[in-house]
């Protein structure tokens, strides 16, 4: 006794031949425009920020409020990694400035702000917009650094 395998074979019509290779190459462009169009697209939607608006010394960071879109509003906020300093508009024209090394494992750059909580990505501590710990790991504030406006302009102390 033999075991037989059938085998279906058939060919493909010129037309239905042309609109699957037509279908595949446009759902290959498809996928990869949009992928090229959305790789460089950023979550902010934010201004850049002009270099003269925010002048770092020794001594203080000068915010121009005029020139940071960023902080016109409540809840509008930055991250000064040069200076690792997290600057909120906390409403009522009154901002708080407060280091960005988070007090449970030094980490400085990767900050997320909402309902007026600071949340550091590397292992979760959240602060309150005063710097106070909202829920650990960390256990310590965050540094908070004092701040006067003068005119439009936010100076911040960082002796």
């Amino acid at each position: 006794m033999r075991n037989s395998t059938i085998i279906k074979t058939g060919k493909l019509n010129e037309e239905r031949r042309d609109f699957i290779k037509k279908s595949g190459a446009l759902t290959v462009m498809s996928i990869a425009g949009v992928s090229f169009f959305t790789s460089c697209s950023s979550d902010d939607d934010t201004e850049p920020t002009p270099t003269e608006a925010i002048v770092i010394t020794e001594e203080s960071v000068r915010i121009d409020l005029d020139q940071v879109a960023d902080l016109n509003a409540a809840g509008g906020w930055i991250l000064l990694t040069d200076v690792r300093m997290l600057v909120v508009n906390t409403g009522s024209n009154s901002f708080n400035a407060l280091t960005s090394v988070c007090t449970h494992e030094g980490c400085d750059r990767d900050w997320s702000f909402a309902n007026d909580v600071f949340t550091c990505a590397c292992h979760g501590s959240r602060f309150n917009s005063d710097g106070s710990v909202v829920t650990g790991p960390a256990t310590q504030p965050l540094r908070q650094y004092d701040s006067a406006m003068e005119q439009n302009i936010l100076i911040i102390d960082r002796t």
